[in-house]
């Protein structure tokens, strides 16, 4: 195992740096200081030949003008805040409207367009970055100085795991994810890939893609992925849900156990290449993407175009715009408190 660090370019006098980390399991994950971006996600498919399993660019410029979020680390507050303003302890707090009038994953400077902190951690038992960032009070609107703490590690299992914690000095929202857009063939579409998610109910939305509050049974829905469906098999379906993501999934699904605890959340398989993907989290809730606004303009490493469907996300997350639903968990986190929450993306064969 062993961790490699290399020069990604520069932004305003700046350095971005790379960071490539591998393990015996064959598995090898770059991340770049910019944005937390994870650039490649390397493993090897039936017949041990390597393969990128994660959209990446190849230099900087793509990144700094990333519509798509593609492999970033998301805040403070993944996915939609309706009308950009919550409350919180009887002051209304008005943030950035970056998406349609509403807040989206950060705001116009969110956590994927600044540069991070890096360590490696040379005494952890397997490969490591730790990654830290100090967003001020004030930032895109949020109340509060946060210390955030990410740290991506490579697991002797085959796993992507990161591990996320934030501490404030006053009361505030959060709500940390990873930005990743997977395809386990490395190209092509993602219609094919087998997707299980260990989720008996969605939170459904409005054309906005704000949740209505209402939860939802997925059994008998175009949204039941209970058992392993390929992701385009009701995509065709005249379903208003999937009419309001634009002809695909943009939803968040509530993961079966509880949170908190680290557990399944999601299985796919790619049957052509034979790789595996299993998504493990102590959030309440994973959010499947899959690429509806992707129109052909970036063009990823080894000459992929972004198509729609070219590839999908697969975001652990509390829910969407949670500080103005009672009824969801919550994200409020106090001084004195740490936000902490495990996402480990596990790669296979089969």
């Amino acid at each position: 195992m062993s961790i490699i660090c290399e020069s990604f370019g520069a932004i305003d006098g700046q350095t971005v740096d790379r960071f490539t980390l591998s393990s015996d399991s064959g598995i090898e994950a770059q991340i770049i200081t910019y944005g937390g971006a994870l650039v490649s996600l390397r493993a090897p498919d039936r017949h041990g030949q390597q393969g990128d399993v994660v959209v990446g660019f190849d230099t900087l410029t793509p990144y700094l003008n990333n519509p798509a979020y593609i492999g970033s680390l998301i805040g403070r507050f993944a996915n939609r805040i309706a009308n950009g303003a919550f409350s919180l302890g009887g002051t209304t707090y008005h943030l950035a409207r970056n998406h349609g009038g509403h807040h989206l994953h950060g705001g116009l400077t969110g956590f994927d367009k600044v540069i991070w902190r890096a360590r490696p951690i040379s005494d952890a038992a397997e490969p490591a970055l730790e990654l830290t960032y100090f967003s001020r009070d004030g930032d895109e609107g949020y109340p509060g100085n946060l210390n955030v703490t990410v740290t991506y590690m490579l697991t002797g299992d085959g796993a992507l795991r990161i591990d996320y914690l934030a501490t404030t000095d006053r009361a505030t929202v959060v709500n940390l994810t990873h930005h990743a857009y997977f395809n386990l063939s490395g190209s092509g579409n993602i219609l094919r890939h087998e997707l299980q998610l260990f989720a008996d109910h969605f939170l459904p939305v409005d054309a906005s893609l704000i949740p209505t509050g209402e939860i939802r049974a997925v059994h008998g829905t175009v949204m039941d992925f209970t058992t392993p469906t390929p992701i385009g098999a009701r995509i065709p379906h005249d379903d208003e849900q999937i009419r309001h993501a634009l002809g695909g999934y943009d939803h968040t699904w509530i993961i079966d156990g509880a949170a908190g605890a680290l557990r399944r959340a999601a299985r796919l398989v790619d049957p052509a290449s034979g790789r595996v993907l299993d998504v493990l989290t102590t959030h309440p809730g994973i959010h499947l993407y899959t690429g509806n606004s992707l129109d052909g303009t970036l063009v990823a490493r080894n000459g992929h175009v972004l198509t729609k469907h070219a590839a999908l996300c697969l975001e652990t997350q509390h829910f969407p715009d949670s500080p103005n639903h009672p009824q969801f968990p919550s994200t409020i986190l106090k001084p004195g408190e740490t936000y902490r929450h495990i996402t480990v993306f596990r790669l296979s064969v089969e």
